[in-house]
C-alpha cells in the first residue's frame, strides 16, 4: 500500500504500523529504507527475513536528531560529536560504541551500532512522531532484497518488496546512493563506505585524517553495504574505459542487441538494439541517477550492462564504489 508521505494521516498510519512491530517503506535523502522499531527485536527480525539478509549484518538505526545518539550509544568520542554537529541531519552514518541492552539485534549482535539522522522531511516527520511515542530510532536498511539494487522511488520499493508493505511516497531521492559511513570506535575516524559526504569534508569537520577501513580490515561487517559484491542488477555489470567499450561494441556488431551502455563518451552503436543512456559529467548527478538507471536497464531486458569507468578523482569516489561492488556481483 502506497501513501502520500506529505499527508499527516499517512505519517500517523506509518507510526502506528511501526509501533505495532510491522515494517514501513520510508524515504530518505539517500535511498528508501525498510524501517522497523530499532528497540523491538521481533520487529527488526522481520527486516532480516523480508530482505533475506544474514542476521550478523548490522543495520543502520535512524534517529530524529542528535539527542537520539545517547539512547543507543555510549562513550561517543569528541571527533564523532563534531561530525554530528556538522553533518546531521544528512547522509552521514557513524559507527559508535553501543550502549549495553539496546539495539542488539539491529547491530547484528556487535558491540557497536550505526546511527544516522536523515534530512528527508518525510523521514524526519516519522522519526519525530515515533520519538514522541517512545520509539527512539528506526532500523532502516535499503528497502530491497539483500545484495540487489537499492530503491530510490516508492515504486522501486513496491516492485521489490510487494504491494502489502506500507510505503510512504516521498518522491525520488535527492542523493541517490547510501550514506557515507565513518567508524568512530577505533580511536580515529575510519572510512567504511564513501557516500554523499566526501572524504575531504569529513576530515575537515573532525580535524583528523580518515583511515581506510578496507586496509585495516575487520572480522565482521561493521555496517551496511560494505561487502565486496553488492547493489547488483539482474544483468551482469562490466566497467571499462570508453575506448574499450567502443571496441567491444564494434566487435559484436549486430550481436550487441540487448546490451545496455551508460557512458559519458558518445558511442557509435552497431545495432539498434543497444540500450543507451548518457552518464552525466557531474558526479553528484550521476550518483542521483545510478540505481534508477540500473533498474531501468533490467526492466528493458538488458542481458549485459557495460558502464564507462568513472574518473579516478575524489568527487567520483562514491559512484566508483557502488559500480565496483555491482560489477563484483
Amino acid at each position: 500500500m502506497m501513501l502520500d508521505g506529505r499527508s499527516p494521516d499517512a505519517i500517523a498510519a506509518a507510526v502506528q504500523t511501526l509501533k505495532a512491530g510491522e515494517l514501513v517503506g520510508l524515504p530518505t535523502e539517500t535511498v528508501y529504507g525498510l524501517a522497523a522499531d530499532a528497540g523491538s527485536d521481533a520487529a527488526v527480525a522481520r527486516i532480516f527475513a523480508a530482505k533475506g539478509r544474514p542476521a550478523n549484518h548490522p543495520l543502520i538505526v535512524h534517529v530524529a536528531d542528535a539527542s537520539g545518539v545517547d539512547h543507543f550509544a555510549a562513550n561517543v568520542p569528541d571527533f564523532a560529536r563534531r561530525l554530528i554537529d556538522t553533518f546531521w541531519p544528512g547522509p552521514l552514518t557513524l559507527i559508535l560504541p553501543r550502549r549495553p541492552g539496546v539495539g542488539a539485534v539491529a547491530a547484528g549482535g556487535q558491540d557497536s551500532i550505526g546511527l544516522r539522522c536523515p534530512s528527508h522531511p518525510v523521514a524526519q516527520a516519522v522519526l519525530r512522531a515515533c520519538a514522541a511515542q517512545g520509539v527512539f530510532g528506526l532500523a532502516a536498511p535499503s528497502a530491497n532484497p539483500f545484495g540487489r539494487v537499492s530503491p530510490t522511488t516508492a515504486a522501486h520499493v513496491q516492485a521489490g518488496m510487494g504491494d502489502a508493505l506500507l510505503v510512504l511516497d516521498g518522491g525520488a531521492c535527492d542523493v541517490g546512493i547510501e550514506s557515507t559511513i565513518v567508524d568512530c570506535t577505533r580511536g580515529a575516524p575510519v572510512l567504511l563506505r564513501p557516500g554523499g559526504i566526501s572524504r575531504a569534508q569529513v576530515e575537515a569537520a573532525c580535524g583528523q585524517p580518515l583511515r581506510d577501513g578496507a586496509a585495516l580490515g575487520a572480522p565482521d561487517p561493521k555496517a551496511s553495504g560494505t561487502l565486496l559484491a553488492h547493489y547488483a542488477p539482474a544483468a551482469p555489470v562490466r566497467l571499462m574505459d570508453a575506448k574499450a567499450l567502443q571496441t567491444a561494441l564494434d566487435l559484436l556488431g549486430a550481436d550487441a542487441a540487448h546490451i545496455a551502455t551508460w557512458s559519458r563518451a558518445i558511442l557509435k552503436t552497431p545495432s539498434s538494439g543497444v540500450i543507451r543512456r548518457r552518464m552525466p559529467d557531474d558526479a553528484a548527478a550521476t550518483a542521483q541517477q545510478l540505481f534508477a538507471v540500473l533498474r531501468e536497464f533490467d526492466a528493458q531486458g538488458a542481458r549485459l550492462i557495460w558502464i564507462e569507468t568513472p574518473p579516478d578523482t575524489p568527487e567520483w569516489e562514491a559512484v566508483r564504489d557502488r559500480l565496483q561492488r555491482a560489477a563484483a556481483a
